[in-house]
């Protein structure tokens, strides 16, 4: 489980500081303040730790995460990821079942880290796994194709890591048994599955009538949640794995969101960490009785400003929903649209 991460000068992100970490954490924010930039940052460096001496990789930890680093945000030096205008390195810093795994380097680095600590034990037998807000079934072998063989950037490495293990075969019976009600519940949600034609080269939904579609007449929220119910079958997923979800809330209806979020639960009760990013008032709010109900911690990074010309200041806070509903722009900008509305009526 990760314990913390702190990261100084990293983007958009010049110092954030989350020391405590739950099953379920959330990221809120406005658009460009960061959020996903966080996200991404978190996977690139959980990605690195399961890759290192996993099969017949030879890659040294330095080179897995400079290679991470540079395709997951699509630059050609990593030393663009430094902070503009700042004069310190760029730092990151990780605890891992109390285990740290932290970095740093400076704008003039290419394609190398200068400085890595690495107390995390390998070869890690977890897998982490990022959720994009776009889905990726109609285009998985588009995604395929322009990074396995034409190496350009386009689609970054959270798409072609997902692609990749989508394309892992589904087996029947292979459910870890804590997994076996969530995914009854996603195909009870969507009310059917997906499945993967070779000869074709294309992805099908098929209902619980047997009725089959092509994925581009099927709905963005479910194919959305094929691909969870689908990881979960192929066992890509498994009790100790990190899932990151960029707008757990795009292409899907309310009540649809909280039965996700609902899955979500006990998926994090069987063992999965969560990392989800959000502008959604409703994905809070939902949370926050969550947390409530069960008496659970969720933990909330939150931005808290932006300037009058529309760029954002650089300030972030911790709070816990299990203590309330935190102090922030959306939030309070959602609720007071709530109060504007009962005044109108």
């Amino acid at each position: 489980m990760l314990n913390s991460v702190e990261v100084r000068n990293f983007g958009p992100l010049r110092e954030v500081k989350w020391a405590i970490l739950g099953r379920i954490n959330l990221v809120i924010g406005s658009n460009g303040s960061g959020k996903t930039f966080f996200l991404k940052g978190l996977y690139s460096a959980m990605r690195t730790l399961e890759e290192y001496k996993r099969g017949n990789d030879g890659r040294t930890v330095p080179e897995i995460l400079a290679d991470k680093l540079r395709w997951t945000f699509q630059v050609e030096r990593i030393g663009d990821l430094v902070t503009r205008g700042a004069d310190a390195r760029l730092r990151f810093e990780l605890f891992l079942n109390e285990k740290q795994f932290s970095f740093s380097f400076g704008k003039e680095s290419t394609k190398r880290i200068s400085t890595i600590e690495n107390y995390v034990p390998p070869p890690r037998n977890d897998n982490s796994i990022f959720l994009p807000a776009k889905e990726v079934l109609s285009v998985h072998g588009i995604i395929l194709k322009s990074r396995d063989q034409d190496r350009l950037f386009g689609f970054d490495d959270t798409y072609l890591d997902l692609a990749r293990a989508l394309r892992i075969p589904t087996t029947q019976g292979r459910n870890y048994p804590a997994f076996a009600k969530s995914r009854e519940r996603l195909r009870g949600m969507i009310g059917g599955f997906v499945r993967y034609d070779e000869e074709a080269n294309q992805w099908y939904f098929r209902s619980s009538s047997g009725h089959v579609f092509n994925m581009g007449v099927t709905a963005e929220g479910t194919k959305k949640i094929a691909i969870l119910d689908t990881l979960l079958g192929n066992r890509h997923l498994s009790p100790g794995s990190f899932v990151f979800i960029d707008e757990p809330e795009a292409a899907m209806h309310p009540a649809m969101i909280s039965e996700l979020l609902d899955i979500v639960t006990n998926l994090a009760e069987a063992g999965i960490q969560f990392f989800m990013a959000t502008h959604s008032y409703f994905v809070i709010n939902k949370l926050f009785l969550i947390a409530q109900k069960r008496k659970w911690s969720i933990p909330v990074l939150s931005s808290q400003f932006s300037t009058g010309d529309g760029s954002l200041a650089d300030a972030w806070r911790c709070d816990d929903l299990l203590d309330g509903m935190p102090d922030n722009p959306i939030i309070d900008e959602s609720i007071r649209m709530y109060e504007n509305e009962w005044d109108v009526r």
